[in-house]
C-alpha cells in the first residue's frame, strides 16, 4: 500500500461508513485510485463455468450496487466483477445508519436492505460497460414484491443481454423472509423461472447461486441437490453471517450481516462441505474474510475455482487486489501447481 492510499483510507475512516463508501466510489470515477489492470499469468488464468478469467480474484457484490464505476473497476486488478444487488424497482433500503465498521475485528456489519436505483438504471449503465472485462450482476427482489421469486427472473431478463454472468441472491439477511427462499421447494421454483429467463437471452450466461454461511449440513445437501437438478452453473459461498462469535468491537451488537475476518473460517467450512457434496464437479466461488493471498489460496484449496473480496478493501485499500493475485501466483509456484485449476480442492479434507 502506498503512502497516498494509506492517507486516503485514514481520511475515509474519519467519516460515516456509508458516506465513506460513496466517496470511495467517487474517487474511482474521478481516477484518483490507481488502476493498473489485472495481474495475470499462465498460472493465474483460469476458466470459471465457461468464463475466461485473467486471474481468480473477483469483486463481490455490494461495493458497486448501481454499476456506477464499471470502467475503473475493470482496471483495478480484479479478474471479474460482480455489481448489484439490483431489484426490479428502485428502493431506498433500510433506515440509516445501516453500515458499521468493526475495526478491532477487521469486519463490517451492514443492513442495507437492497438499496438500489432499480433495473432500468442498472441496464443503462451495463449497456455501456467495458467489453474487455468479465462483469456479472447480483439479482435481488423488492421488499414489498407480491412475487419475490419472479423478481429475480425479471431483473435477469431486463439486464442479461449486457452481462457475462448473474447471481441469484436469496441469502441476504437484511430483507425479511428472503432466506426462506433457500428451502429446497421454494428454491427449485425460483431457479426454474430464472433459468427460463436465462434461456431467452441473446446469449445464455452462467447463473450462480449465493448462499448463507448459517446453513446446516442437511440444508447444504438440499441446496447441492437443487443446484444440480436446476442446471445452475455454480454456487457462491458465502454471503454475510448473522453470527457474532468472538467479536470485540463496540458495534458488534448491531443488527445485520457480518462480513470480514470473523467470517473466514465459517464460510470456508461451508465451501469445503459443498465441494465434498458436489464431488468437486460444480464450480464454486469462495467469499468471506479474504484479506491476503494465503487466505485466497486456502479458499481455492478448500474447493473454490475463484474467490471474491470486498470488506478487506475497507481496511487495506484497492491495492490489495494486485497483492493477492501476485501472492497467489507465488504460492501456486511454490507448491508446484501449473495453474489455479490444479490446486482447486487439494486441501478440502482439512476443513471437513
Amino acid at each position: 500500500m502506498s503512502g497516498m492510499e494509506r492517507l486516503g483510507l485514514n481520511l475515509l475512516h474519519r467519516v460515516d461508513p456509508e458516506r465513506a463508501h460513496g466517496l470511495a466510489l467517487r474517487a474511482l470515477q474521478l481516477g484518483l485510485v490507481p488502476t493498473p489492470g489485472p495481474h495475470t499469468s499462465a498460472r493465474l488464468r483460469t476458466n470459471l463455468a465457461g468464463l475466461r478469467l485473467p486471474n481468480p480474484v473477483g469483486l463481490a457484490a455490494g461495493f458497486d450496487k448501481n454499476a456506477e464505476a464499471l470502467a475503473p473497476l475493470a482496471r483495478a486488478g480484479f479478474g471479474f466483477i460482480e455489481v448489484g444487488a439490483v431489484t426490479p424497482r428502485p428502493q431506498p433500503g433500510n433506515p440509516r445508519p445501516r453500515l458499521f465498521r468493526l475495526s478491532e475485528d477487521r469486519a463490517v456489519i451492514n443492513r442495507f436492505g437492497f438499496n438500489n436505483l432499480g433495473m432500468e438504471a442498472a441496464a443503462a449503465r451495463l449497456a455501456a460497460r467495458p467489453k474487455d472485462a468479465v462483469i456479472g450482476l447480483n439479482l435481488g427482489a423488492n421488499k414489498d414484491s407480491a412475487d419475490r421469486a419472479e423478481d429475480f427472473a425479471r431483473v435477469l431478463a431486463h439486464c442479461g443481454a449486457h452481462l457475462d454472468f448473474a447471481t441469484v441472491n436469496v441469502s441476504s439477511p437484511n430483507t425479511e423472509k428472503l432466506r426462506e427462499l433457500q428451502g429446497a421447494e421454494a428454491l427449485m421454483g425460483l431457479l426454474k423461472g430464472v433459468m427460463e429467463a436465462r434461456d431467452w437471452l441473446p446469449q445464455p450466461i452462467p447463473v450462480f447461486l449465493k448462499i448463507a454461511p448459517d446453513l446446516s449440513d442437511g440444508e447444504l445437501s438440499e441446496i447441492a441437490d437443487v443446484a444440480r437438478a436446476s442446471g445452475l452453473s455454480g454456487i457462491i459461498a458465502t454471503n454475510t453471517t448473522l453470527g457474532r462469535e468472538g467479536l470485540v468491537s463496540a458495534a458488534k451488537g448491531e443488527a445485520g450481516g457480518l462480513s470480514g475476518q470473523p467470517l473466514f473460517e465459517k464460510s470456508t467450512r461451508v465451501l469445503a462441505r459443498l465441494s465434498h457434496l458436489t464431488g468437486g464437479e460444480m464450480p464454486l466461488i469462495g467469499v468471506g474474510g479474504i484479506a491476503s493471498a494465503e487466505q485466497a489460496y486456502a479458499k481455492i484449496r478448500a474447493g473454490a475455482s475463484a474467490v471474491q473480496l470486498y470488506s478487506a478493501l475497507v481496511y487495506q485499500g484497492m491495492s490489495l487486489v494486485g497483492e493477492i493475485a501476485r501472492g497467489l501466483e507465488r504460492l501456486l509456484e511454490r507448491d508446484g501447481f501449473a495453474n489455479v485449476a490444479e490446486a482447486v480442492g487439494t486441501g478440502r479434507e482439512a476443513w471437513l
